[in-house]
């Protein structure tokens, strides 16, 4: 039986045209691959076998292009990171092993490589990464630290008498864990460790170092054991890995931040040392903003199966009479529906935070057609026509280093805030579409058990979700003030105490105080319409300015108690992660009001609307205890939000299909029977 959709005034490729934005040739390209028989979702193989298959995966793609888009053009890639981006969340459709396979060698491996190497390293490296003739590792998480990267124990020892650095494991705490690429495929890994020189330690930097030869053989002092099964991604080749005195030359050091003269002097165009370190790392961003992309990608791919069989699966009715299709039931339509206008929501916010991460990365605005520029310029890379490389990065290649400090870290307190959001969305998603399917869903032919497998581990690598969530929020409350440059506990408590709380609301909002952090409920509130977008906003806005106030008053009030810094920061973690919750969901829906206001085609205006008042009512909702407790909404206000969230939901559902259809998900790459667009 073939879904019919529900009539309706917009046509789903419009929409399509709308979603996948100036990069919708690289999108095309990427499904198009996708769609390939060779690149069918694995269902069951021997782990042996399925890593083999991704590792072949990921050559064909380097061999036709596309895989490196971010890269300088004079090394193979297209010069846009924008569209690497863009490439990485298409390829999010398909298998997710290969998804991450690409992620660590073209992402991770080689991005530490562009950006905190320098040209010799770029000069060495980037062509053969990009061509996967050298893939690699990047080897940062130890088993004693993940989150805590300033801690990390390995350790690069310069030698003066040899020009070396000696890389050593001194604790089994500080063994690389869970590292990509590195129980079979990786030849060099870029090795993350303290420098050391002449004694002393100059913080983590990263370096190049060898893990085996051309042959597959371990060098000599390292030792690499296969991380074994996982979860999910099972075709990716985790591992740990020892050095023991393993020697490497000078030249190793990825040196654009610190650098070491051949005389053992340690020098860095970034005089602090803390300073230095988040510069290093806010420079590898690109692994938050694309696991953000592709969680929401992830999101889509499950909700497509979930409403398609939702609108052809049909249980009970009235007595006597036929079936009703399960998607018309309130139940099922709460469960879909505002996950599906939520997902909208995410896609627009994530739009946004890709065209932050190319300005800050380029230099240069997203221009229409920019995915076809990115695309001609890898082929001509690989047609040998490139460009010489140049002695200085051009534009297209421009370090995050150079950027505004403010832009880059405001940058990075968005990725930050949105692979948190949007990947604990996707896992919340997949489950609940999962149990809409009910048995047919729990078929691992149907994809739910790879997708609930496999994304699991976004809400923890690239940065743990909720770690990552309380770095937003140091970025909310100093709004990146100068005066706070790491994430020392007593370092921002000791800002936030030194402030008054409402010059630190002031700098963030532009809104008068009074207006946002009132207990009151605002003269005529409960006679606003609810659909009113500006009330929406007011009431996110004041949301967030609330919870802000609260942190901040807490921070000042334990200190003046006289408790001990660290003790006041533990103190108000929980506070902190609701404030930056609370600061996403504003910028969230900011996001979907802009990129309806920039819709040029009127047909798509009113179900993109619906979607929007469906997002914002139903995140209302969810949070009404806390509206009700602070006095700005009261019961009958509350109700009536249930009310309308119910009557969107029944309105979204008669254009579900067509919503779905948007995501522009051909039934080769969707895979799943009970998912497929003209099939039952």
């Amino acid at each position: 039986m073939t879904v019919t959709a529900p009539s309706s005034s917009f046509n789903p490729s419009a929409l399509q045209r709308l979603l996948d934005g100036p990069y919708a040739e690289i999108r095309d390209i990427v499904r198009e691959r996708l769609a390939r028989p060779e690149f069918a979702p694995v269902i069951a193989m021997p782990t042996p076998e399925y890593r083999e298959r991704v590792f072949q995966w990921a050559k064909l793609l380097a061999e036709e292009g596309g895989t490196a888009l971010g890269f300088p053009v004079e090394y193979g890639g297209g010069g846009d990171p924008g569209a690497n981006v863009a490439s990485f969340e298409t390829l999010a459709l398909g298998d997710l092993s290969l998804l991450v396979k690409v992620g660590v060698q073209f992402g991770l491996w080689g991005g530490v490589v562009q950006q905190l190497g320098t040209k010799l390293h770029h000069d060495r490296y980037l062509e053969d990464i990009a061509t996967l003739a050298l893939p690699g590792c990047f080897a940062m998480t130890e088993t004693g630290h993940g989150s805590n990267v300033q801690a990390l124990g390995t350790t690069a020892t310069y030698d003066p008498a040899s020009s070396e650095f000696v890389i050593d494991t001194p604790t089994e705490d500080a063994r690389k864990e869970y590292i990509g690429n590195a129980a079979c495929h990786g030849r060099l890994a870029a090795v993350f460790a303290q420098l050391i020189v002449g004694g002393q330690s100059q913080g983590v930097h990263a370096l190049v170092v060898p893990i085996r030869d051309e042959h597959g053989n371990v060098c000599e002092g390292v030792r690499i054991e296969d991380s074994g099964e996982k979860m999910g991604l099972n075709g990716v080749d985790n591992g740990r890995i020892w050095f023991d005195g393993v020697r490497v030359p000078r030249e190793a050091l990825l040196n654009r931040y610190g650098d070491v003269t051949p005389g053992g002097t340690y020098t860095s165009p970034i005089d602090n040392a803390n300073k230095r370190f988040f510069t290093m790392l806010g420079a590898l961003v690109q692994g938050r903003v694309s696991i953000s992309s592709a969680s929401v990608t992830t999101a889509k791919t499950a909700l497509t199966i979930a409403i398609r069989y939702g609108l052809r699966r049909h249980q009970f009715g009235p007595p006597g009479g036929e079936e009703v299709a399960v998607l018309d039931y309130r139940t099922h339509q709460r469960r879909l529906m505002p996950a599906l206008a939520k997902t909208y929501a995410l896609h627009f916010a994530q739009q946004e935070l890709t065209a932050k991460f190319h300005q800050v990365f380029s230099g240069g605005t997203v221009a229409p057609g920019a995915g076809a520029t990115a695309v001609r310029a890898a082929e001509a890379a690989r047609d040998g026509t490139r460009p010489a490389a140049a002695e200085t990065p051009g534009e297209g290649a421009r370090q995050a280093a150079d950027a505004p400090d403010r832009d880059r870290r405001e940058l990075e307190s968005l990725a930050a805030a949105m692979k948190a959001t949007t990947s604990w969305h996707a896992i919340h998603t997949i489950q609940t579409c999962r149990e809409c399917c009910g048995g047919a869903g729990y078929m691992a032919v149907n994809r739910f058990a790879a997708l609930r497998a496999d994304v699991d581990i976004f809400t923890t690598f690239e940065g743990d979700n909720t770690v990552l969530m309380l770095l937003a929020a140091k970025g909310l409350l100093t709004n990146y003030a100068d005066h706070v440059g790491d994430l020392n506990p007593v370092g921002l408590v000791t800002f936030v105490a030194s402030q008054v709380v409402d010059t630190v609301l002031e700098r963030l909002f532009a809104r008068k105080i009074a207006q946002v952090i009132s207990d009151v409920v605002p003269s005529g509130d409960e006679s606003r319409n609810l659909l009113d977008r500006d009330y929406q906003l007011d009431l996110f806005s004041w949301r967030e300015g609330h919870i802000v106030a609260s942190v901040a008053n807490r921070f000042k009030r334990g200190l003046s108690e006289g408790y001990d810094p660290f003790e006041v920061f533990r103190a108000v973690q929980d506070h902190a992660i609701n404030a930056a919750r609370a600061h996403s969901d504003r910028l969230i829906l900011e996001s979907f009001i802009g990129a309806i206001g920039r819709c040029q085609d009127e047909s798509l205006t009113a179900p993109l609307n619906r979607l929007c008042d469906l997002y914002a009512l139903s995140n209302l909702e969810e949070d009404r205890g806390f509206f009700e407790e602070h006095g700005r909404l009261n019961s009958a206000r509350c109700k009536a939000i249930t009310r309308e969230v119910n009557r969107l939901c029944d309105e979204v559902r008669g254009e579900a299909g067509l919503l779905i259809d948007a995501f522009g998900i051909p039934d080769a790459v969707l895979a799943a029977p009970i998912g497929l667009k003209g099939e039952d």
